[in-house]
């Protein structure tokens, strides 16, 4: 037992109290009697005390428990051998004694729980599933070990690995606990894994040109002796396959290849062999910017092809045509393109998935973007709140005094356990967005069901906006699927009311519980002005049902495969209702002087038959507007792009006069040259320090003034962390997942440059041995040792621990327990024999008392 306090300096005030105390003995210890003299010494010690309880005295009083956290490495580079860390564990825990507290954790890039820390963990338990094992993290799972232990007991963290971390400092780590209660055995997991190829570099040239003979380079690792395949693709394509024979160690191989595409090309590089421990180290990219002249993609509905590839011809710029269903959603397949035109696209064959990654290509790439009307464009097309929307210089919203009919709109939306998840998710954004669209003297009604409707937003008059979307926003997913019932109840909270338009919309992605006849209900509530519209989600909804509704509902039917397309939908759906979009009066539209438009006009303007309604944003510059002050052809810059939106149509039926004007080929052939970037590529050389970092050199000196953004094949913006090294040199780290990720490089003069480049895989799927000196210092920096045998996990410890007792209430509590002993002394004083002997007397005349009244009262009845 040790004792010790932990604020001395209150010690001082013995030094007043004391000679207060010898002050008053000298002057008069004489006088005192007994009872003075005992209670000034009760005031000395209790003073004495309280002034001790002021220091916060404590007890350090032993600890038997002893700790041991056992920490197991279950990163990718170990996955093969997590055998020998449960059998290392296992034969340890037969050394484990009463005294001893046991925990087992597991750690990748995180450390997560497998036994908690106590003195019942007796056996080694089944490992839970680890879903990140893509890097190693040592130095968090030593803190985060710590941070769980007593820090009070002794403990010794057991750290099975192989020594490969890929993140953190774990000799920092191990730093700060030399001379603790904490040490760090190490077990070093040795690798067993055997035949395994491991791509390591695929490099292919930066920058090429139409036509020119590419080399690329590719550097393979293999264990051992054996044959493999190599497949190279370009733009996701197969574009060469060869067997080749690989000799234990590094192999490079060359290539030499003509691209007959153009911009920026996408080359991927896989090796395969028969047996292979470790999959995700096969596949690498690259990325060639192949220069040629510009080229124009044109994005066409299926059913309703564009005519601008025939108004363009076939001299000028290079075009290609894609319907809308089959745009691709990687980011490399739109930047070989310098611009985009939608021409009468509907948002729900697009989805918003698609859409984002566009709104990257324009607003970090320079790619141009031009939206052409129709009637399944703009905001009749569902494009409300898209990233398509934001890029654009008009929103879809009709803003200002214009004639709309009443409306009174119910959602039916499934909320059974089938569409939890993204489904519904995404279903509640829907309906949100339909609410925004809505006026405030439109009637609202959202019923969600499962296995019965449930009511979650009356039909009434919309009078509070933001409440209704948190109210739809709210739904959970879970129950079965009643469709009919729910039918039945959004039918009957409108037919009774008096609206212009009437309409109801279902979403869901099953079959109904119960099969009633659907006819009368539907035709019913036609009869009274009600239509319906249904979304059929994914492979197992009623499609046949579904489309048999809307057609008896004169609505529309959409068959859903892609999720993200679910918001555009239900946008369509409301702004058709809510809005009268298609202003269809001819006029002459009204053009602003422009120095690239105003020539086409010389002559005078064509009449136009009709256009969607759309409003400016107030950064637009309108370039034509109708008699209503709508925008009928307006651009903007979104970032590096510039983006059109003309809202009439390029057919003919909208445009009028305009089709057969003799400038309208013009017209297109001025918008695109418009679009097409006005920036002017410099040359940046970027080169690879591995692990997401990159080196940018800028030969004028201008480094700290590049705006760098990291973009990913999703369209997904990434974190990009800037360290300027020199005025020439700009240092770059992007974190991502492995993958393609491209680079846009702006200067301040605004000159760019865009790269591909490829973000490798983890060194946790490199071909590296046991860092067996690393874990060896490790273990000596922190006080540890290399564990040759399980039993030395449970080997006594150095130092025991201790644990800190506090007294100071304890002498409080005394203190006050002497001051009431004190005042009793100087109120009652010592109980003396004496004292004992008078109150005695004092009882007994009052007993004789009582016995000689009572004789004289038996005398007198006598």
């Amino acid at each position: 037992m040790d004792l010790r306090i932990e604020y001395p300096i209150w010690l001082v005030l013995f030094i007043p109290m004391l000679c207060y105390f010898i002050f008053v003995w000298k002057k008069h210890h004489k006088q005192f009697k007994r009872l003075q003299t005992t209670v000034f010494s009760l005031r000395v010690v209790a003073i004495s005390l309280l002034i001790l309880a002021m220091t916060n005295p404590y007890m350090l009083l032993p600890i038997e428990e002893e700790q041991i956290l056992f920490l197991v490495d279950r990163s990718a580079s170990t996955s093969h051998d997590e055998a020998q860390a449960i059998t290392f564990v296992e034969e340890a825990m037969k050394a484990k004694e009463a005294r001893h507290e046991v925990g087992v954790y597991s750690f990748a890039s995180r450390l997560q729980t497998e036994a908690l820390l106590a003195p019942t963990v007796e056996t080694m338990p089944i490992l839970s599933e680890l879903k990140d094992n893509g890097q190693t993290n040592i130095e968090e799972a030593l803190k985060l070990a710590t941070s769980i232990a007593d820090s009070n007991k002794p403990a010794r963290l057991v750290l099975l690995t192989d020594g490969n971390e890929t993140t953190g400092d774990a000799l920092l780590q191990a730093n700060l606990l030399k001379n603790s209660k904490f040490s760090v055995d190490v077990v070093a997991i040795e690798k067993t894994v055997k035949q395994d190829v491991v791509l390591e570099r695929f490099e292919t040239p930066q920058l090429a040109f139409e036509g020119e003979q590419q080399q690329f380079s590719v550097t393979v690792h293999a264990d051992t002796d054996q044959a493999a395949t190599l497949v190279l693709y370009e733009n996701n394509e197969p574009m060469l396959e060869q067997a080749i024979d690989l000799q234990a160690g590094s192999n490079r191989f060359s290539f030499r290849h003509v691209s007959a595409a153009t911009g920026l090309i996408k080359y991927e590089a896989q090796v395969m062999v028969e047996k292979d421990a470790i999959l995700e180290n096969n596949r690498l990219t690259s990325v060639t910017t192949v220069q040629a002249a510009p080229k124009l993609l044109i994005v066409q509905s299926e059913e309703k092809p564009s005519t601008i590839p025939q108004i363009l011809g076939t001299d000028t710029i290079a075009t290609s045509v894609i319907n809308s269903v089959d745009l691709p959603s990687q980011l490399s397949s739109y930047l070989p393109y310098q611009a985009i035109i939608f021409d009468n696209v509907p948002a729900h064959e697009v989805g918003e998935d698609k859409m984002k990654v566009i709104e990257q290509a324009v607003k970090h790439f320079g790619v141009g973007f031009m939206m052409v009307g129709g009637e399944e464009s703009f905001g009749l097309g569902g494009y409300y709140k898209t990233p398509i929307e934001e890029l654009l210089p008009v929103v879809m919203d009709v803003q200002g005094e214009k004639e709309m009919p009443s409306l009174g709109l119910v959602l039916v939306i499934d909320r059974s356990g089938s569409m939890m998840g993204s489904k519904m998710l995404l279903a509640k954004e829907a309906a949100a967005r339909s609410i925004d669209l809505l006026r405030d003297d439109d009637t609202l009604g959202v019923i969600a069901f499962d296995d019965r409707p449930w009511p979650v937003i009356e039909t009434a008059v919309l009078k509070d906006k933001e409440q209704a979307k948190e109210d739809v926003l709210s739904i959970p997913a879970g129950g079965g699927t009643e469709i009919y019932a729910s039918l039945k109840m959004a039918y009957n909270s409108l037919k009774e009311l008096s609206l212009q338009r009437k309409h109801i919309i279902l979403l869901t992605d099953g079959y109904g519980a119960s099969s009633p006849s659907y006819k009368d209900l539907v035709e019913g509530g036609f009869d009274t002005g009600i239509t319906l519209s249904t979304v059929a989600i994914g492979a197992d909804s009623d499609r046949k049902l579904l489309e048999n509704l809307s057609e008896m509902g004169q609505g529309r039917f959409y068959d859903v495969v892609d999720e993200s397309t679910i918001p555009a939908i239900l946008s369509r759906e409301t702004s058709m209702m809510t809005r009268t979009y298609i202003v269809d009066e001819p006029f002459y539209p009204t053009v602003y002087e422009t120095e690239k438009w105003a020539p086409l006009f010389m002559d005078g303007v064509p009449e136009m038959n009709a256009y969607i309604a759309t409003t400016a944003k107030p950064l637009a510059t309108v370039i034509a507007e109708s008699e209503k002050e709508d925008p009928v052809f307006a651009s903007w810059q979104y970032g590096l792009g510039t983006t059109l939106a003309f809202t009439s149509d390029a057919s003919g039926g909208w445009a009028g006069s305009w089709a057969s004007w003799t400038n309208w080929k013009v017209f297109w052939q001025t918008a695109i040259t418009e679009l097409l970037p006005d920036y002017h590529e410099v040359s940046y050389a970027v080169t690879s320090n591995g692990q997401g970092r990159y080196t940018i050199t800028d030969v004028a000196n201008e480094a700290a003034f590049l705006d760098v953004v990291a973009v990913d094949e999703t369209g997904e913006e990434l974190n990009v962390q800037t360290d300027v090294r020199s005025a020439s040199q700009l240092q770059v780290a992007v974190e991502g997942e492995p993958g393609l990720v491209f680079l846009s490089m702006t200067n301040k003069a605004g000159q760019m440059q865009k790269i591909g480049l490829q973000l490798p895989y983890s060194e946790e799927y490199e071909a590296k041995d046991t860092n067996a000196v690393w874990l060896e210092e490790l273990a000596k920096t922190s006080g540890g040792q290399i564990l040759e045998s399980p039993a030395q996990a449970f080997r006594a410890f150095d130092s025991k621990g201790f644990e800190q007792r506090m007294i100071a209430n304890f002498l409080v509590f005394v203190a006050l327990l002497l001051f009431f002993i004190d005042i009793t002394l100087r109120r009652f004083g010592f109980p003396t024999r004496a004292k004992r002997e008078a109150t005695v007397d004092m009882e007994q005349p009052v007993v004789s008392n009582v016995g000689s009244i009572v004789e004289q009262l038996k005398r007198g009845r006598k």
